[in-house]
């Protein structure tokens, strides 16, 4: 099943009419009337909305009346009301998919898609940092968004950083809730992984020309089914999910928030504004003044970790030397 923000017309008009009068019962005639649609089109997509989650209540001789909304990232949901310019303006759904990323780099060459997001309810091929894989069931939010940068290809290593910022700050601003920033780009609670990024970069001529970027958030999933998966795993160091916290919303108005939070970071990389970001994601970070050790293609780095540069680099210092790392495998050392 797959559904986009521009096509079913007929589907979203009567969902929204229901939306917007969900104190009353509508009769069929008055929908068909006010939309201009028959009557067999009104039942119709009011089956589909049903079928979508939603719950509208159906009586004889008074109408129709929705009393509940669907949980799922429907890519209506996530643009109606959206304040962004262009990030989330498209939206695409699909029910079950091997991986969004897969999906949003088959159309990114594509120009109108351009900010577009790409969710599904569950992957079966969820990709991690690394080649891994991302154990992806139903009850997390899993996407990808595709985005034509202004930036210098330097700051494509700062890019999954920034954009873990941002996810933490609208988990801040819609749960109340305070995630850790785990180097290179994980949001962590309690010393457990709630959410990672991927970014997928394609050059040409030194120049970025486009960039997907793939977020997966662990919002009500079953923490001890992912972890008998991953148990063993390379780096693993367990799963938390937001449903474990009392503060409950919808995942879209925490998708809905990110959206804005990304385009806000987006534009401070686009003008080259990266010390904001940089000092944004230190005061949050479980990384910086911590004794780490890493794996990196070059060998293992061993120190402290006292700053990130202003391309997402993590500074290593060690007996009065300094060691920088742009990627690598990074396990924090209690002492």
């Amino acid at each position: 099943m797959i559904y986009n923000s521009f096509d079913n017309p007929g589907l979203v008009k009567v969902l929204t009419f229901l939306q917007t009068h969900n104190t009353e019962y509508l009769s069929g005639q008055d929908l068909s009337d006010v939309l201009r649609i028959s009557r067999v089109a009104v039942w119709k997509h009011i089956k589909k909305i049903q079928e979508l989650g939603y719950t509208v209540e159906s009586k004889q001789k008074l109408g129709y009346k929705l009393t509940e909304n669907s949980e799922k990232l429907l890519p209506w949901e996530i643009t109606l009301g959206l304040k962004t310019k262009f990030i989330g303006k498209q939206a695409y759904y699909f029910d079950s998919t091997d991986s969004t990323q897969n999906q949003a780099l088959k159309m990114s060459d594509i120009e109108e898609n351009n900010g577009a997001i790409i969710v599904a309810e569950k992957q079966t091929g969820g990709k991690g940092r690394s080649g891994r894989k991302w154990v992806s069931p139903k009850g997390g939010i899993w996407f990808s968004i595709i985005l034509h940068p202004k930036f210098d290809i330097s700051i494509t290593t700062l890019f999954p950083i920034a954009s873990a910022l941002a996810l933490s700050l609208a988990i801040e601003k819609t749960l109340q809730i305070f995630p850790e920033l785990k180097w290179p780009n994980d949001l962590t609670m309690k010393g457990k992984k709630l959410a990672g990024m991927l970014v997928d970069v394609s050059l040409e001529s030194n120049k970025i020309e486009n960039l997907v970027l793939g977020v997966g958030i662990n919002f009500d999933v079953d923490v001890k089914q992912i972890e008998k998966i991953l148990k063993g795993t390379p780096n693993f160091y367990g799963v938390a999910t937001l449903s474990e916290h009392k503060s409950k919303i919808r995942s879209v108005e925490l998708v809905q928030s990110f959206l804005i939070e990304l385009e806000r970071i987006y534009k401070l990389l686009n003008t080259k504004q990266t010390k904001k970001i940089i000092s944004e994601w230190t005061k949050r970070s479980s990384t910086i003044g911590k004794n780490v050790r890493l794996n990196t293609i070059d060998g293992e780095v061993k120190g402290k970790a006292i700053r990130i540069d202003e391309d997402g680099a993590l500074v290593i210092s060690n007996n009065n030397l300094t060691t920088r790392v742009i990627a690598g495998d990074i396990i924090h050392i209690e002492k």
